[in-house]
């Protein structure tokens, strides 16, 4: 390409292609996509991903974990789910009333939630990669609302026990929205695109923490799924208005080579690898801190009410409102320095919660909110880096990333709680401690300009923000152009 010109972009597709894109106007083959919803032929929107798009993905992920998975709280409510049963759990209590069954009976369901949500982040949310993500996402927001229904009217243990497996199984919406975000978001202001859209999933996990609690406290457990119900289908609707309809980003690749891929990545990418542990233990300091703040609040000194426990969710709302201050900063930075400084924020909030959590509320709340920073900024920083690998298999990373941090939620919550009943508080929250520990060192083993391949390293500089690094590149391209002027010449 010379003197200036601009490639023909629709040129350089296939006929076929152009014209299938072209074509498609209707979901499912019937349902009209609304004109501002369409994409180009080059396969772009017709309109830009702005803030008011990632604030409208955000609500959807809160409210497709909170009111789609209405029992999503339990996962961290769970660890050996018979014990936690003895503790405030209105839910599972008033479950066991409705089904006139003990307490290992109920106890099945937090753990059919786990494998139902853990089904769908392997098996349904890698399909972004394979599939249109408009028609898939109203696909699963449907199906789970209509699956509500079935929890809020059934008087059978074993439907409501099925039908939890398979709401949970379809609740993947915010693993659909995070790479699609990351697709359509500015290079420039990626990081805060997706800390606003993870800012609603995390939203929606406190957020249910906080509704179950007040539902069940003045009324039946059936409106929480009522609740669900109309939630998700406001949400179906809003989705239907503003979903850019983005064509397949792999249609030559089958569902099984889609998963063969995602096996592949989750052992020959280091960087993927070490995102996944950081994941795992940033996860369990976050769920271990909330289930055993729960004991710490119910306990001597404080012996707060289950409302309050549950309304104490808004105080980590608080921190997660933040996600476009995080976002930014992560933007700024190299996606390492960001997750220096989120990992530095979690182990700051678990000292603080260790020595001072059964002195003083207000110190508990300091350490609420800087947890929630610090999580929220290690998470995004870690998405950033981990989805630029291969941004044709976004889909599939973020599955691999996202069941990294279920695996954490459970083994948080389940080594949270044990600690909690043999040593007390100060055991347990200083094992967390060690947990941030642990990611300092799991991030400090790979520098932050290392090479994709590389496990163990410091090569590339020590460049943390990004311009530094776009200048430190340019200085290297202009030492190497006289050389490749010379060969040439010669």
């Amino acid at each position: 390409m010379q003197n200036g010109e601009t490639p023909n972009v629709e040129a350089q597709l296939s006929e076929e292609k152009v014209a299938s894109i072209r074509r498609h106007r209707r979901d499912f083959g019937f349902l009209p996509i609304p004109p501002w919803c369409r994409v180009d032929a080059t396969g772009e929107p017709a309109r830009p991903f702005g803030y008011s798009k990632a604030l409208a993905f955000a609500c959807a992920s809160t409210f497709s974990t909170s009111f789609g998975f209405g029992l999503f709280i339990l996962e961290h409510f769970n660890s050996a789910a018979v014990m936690n049963l003895y503790y405030n759990q209105p839910i599972l209590l008033q479950l066991a009333r409705e089904f006139n069954v003990d307490d290992v009976g109920v106890s099945r369901i937090p753990v059919l939630l786990q494998a139902g949500y853990a089904g769908g982040l392997l098996l349904l949310s890698p399909l972004g990669d394979l599939v249109r993500r408009r028609p898939f996402l109203l696909l699963l927001i449907f199906t789970s609302g209509s699956l509500t229904i079935g929890l809020a009217v059934t008087r059978s243990l074993v439907v409501f026990e099925v039908l939890s497996f398979l709401v949970a199984l379809s609740s993947v919406t915010p693993q659909v929205l995070i790479p699609l975000t990351a697709d359509l978001a500015p290079p420039n202001r990626r990081a805060t695109m997706m800390a606003i859209v993870f800012s609603g999933l995390l939203m929606g996990v406190l957020l249910a923490r906080v509704l179950s609690g007040i539902i069940t406290q003045f009324s039946s457990y059936r409106n929480v799924f009522w609740m669900g119900t109309g939630g998700q289908y406001l949400l179906l609707i809003l989705l239907y208005f503003i979903t850019p309809d983005m064509p397949a980003k792999n249609p030559d690749l089958t569902y099984w080579k889609i998963l063969q891929t995602m096996a592949k990545y989750a052992v020959t990418e280091p960087a993927l690898i070490q995102g996944c542990l950081v994941f795992f233990f940033n996860s369990a300091i976050f769920a271990g801190f909330w289930v055993t703040m729960t004991f710490l609040l119910d306990g001597a000194p404080y012996h707060y009410s289950t409302l309050v426990i549950g309304l104490f969710g808004l105080v980590g709302m608080a921190g997660i409102s933040m996600s476009p201050v995080t976002g930014r900063l992560v933007d700024g930075f190299v996606p390492w320095m960001g997750i220096l400084l989120g990992i530095l924020l979690v182990i700051v909030s678990q000292v603080i919660q260790t020595f001072t959590g059964q002195l003083s509320v207000g110190a508990v709340i300091i350490a609420t909110i800087v947890l929630d920073l610090g999580a929220q900024s290690t998470q995004v920083a870690v998405l950033a880096g981990v989805l630029s690998i291969a941004p044709e298999a976004r889909a599939r990373l973020n599955a691999l990333l996202i069941f990294s941090i279920f695996l954490g939620q459970v083994m948080g919550t389940a080594v949270g709680t044990k600690l909690f009943a043999s040593g007390g508080y100060k055991l347990s929250s200083g094992v967390r401690v060690a947990f941030g520990g642990a990611e300092l060192l799991l991030l400090l083993i790979r520098g932050p300009h290392v090479g994709r391949k590389t496990w163990i390293g410091w090569q590339g500089g020590m460049h943390f923000r990004k311009r530094e690094e776009r200048e430190a590149k340019k200085n290297v391209e202009s030492v190497q152009q006289p050389q490749v002027v010379s060969k040439s010449i010669n």
